[in-house]
């Protein structure tokens, strides 16, 4: 089995401890190295090539936003999880336009964490819930314009049966309204786990990499627009 080679980068000894204690118990995951700030970081990408680096935003020397761009110049493919405790919509959309591919809070949960380094492994995009938030309303503030154009995967052709559960749906529309994760639990009576737990269904049914993505779909497909109407 090719294990899942990570860099970590925080210069906090105790988040990088607590990280690979997480990850050692993971049989396809491997810490290979870490890193206290961005310039470390990026040397030790030079060297060692992992498939995931592990990013803190909030750094001496170099943060982890400058770090991404230096990176992302280096190799346009590299793929770059931010783990922050930032949830401010600046840091934010300055992660995701310098080209990061997931962002992660810190108080998410280990199944989050992990499912967001197996998705970004696999190519696709993932931003918790929070995240997810954040980049629904700014697509939506601007009403359709080209928001992260660059970033986001053009919509797909739309599916003959989508096959969505009745929770599913309810879900996906408060997604739609903008809703954040620990909003809909409030409103379903549910645990935000189980809530994010759907959104990975309905993005994965739904053929999408976000929640822009899939705010996105729902605006250009009739038939999905549909599906939430008749809900």
């Amino acid at each position: 089995m090719n294990k899942i080679n990570i860099l970590l980068t925080d210069d906090h000894v105790i988040v990088r401890n607590g990280i690979k204690m997480l990850l050692e118990n993971e049989k396809d995951i491997e810490v290979i190295d870490e890193a206290s700030n961005g310039l470390e970081s990026i040397a030790k990408y030079k060297e060692l090539k992992p498939d995931i680096i592990v990013m803190d935003i909030q750094m001496p020397q170099m943060n982890g936003i400058e770090a991404t761009t230096e990176l992302k110049r280096l190799n346009p493919d590299v793929k770059i999880l931010i783990l922050s405790m930032h949830d401010d919509e600046e840091y934010i959309l300055d992660a995701v336009n310098k080209g990061a591919m997931g962002y992660v809070l810190k108080d998410a949960g280990n199944e989050e964490f992990l499912r967001a380094i197996h998705t970004i492994n696999n190519g696709g995009k993932y931003f918790s819930g929070a995240v997810s938030n954040v980049l629904v309303n700014k697509y939506l503030s601007q009403q359709g314009e080209d928001f992260l154009s660059k970033k986001v995967v053009k919509p797909s052709t739309p599916q003959k049966h989508i096959d969505l559960t009745k929770r599913e749906k309810e879900i996906l529309s408060y997604v739609v309204d903008g809703l954040s994760s620990k909003d809909i639990a409030q409103e379903i009576g549910k645990s935000v786990r189980t809530v994010e737990a759907h959104r990975f269904n309905i993005m994965k049914k739904l053929e999408v990499k976000s929640a822009v993505e899939l705010v996105r779909k729902v605006s250009e497909e009739p038939e999905l627009y549909n599906l939430l109407i008749s809900k």
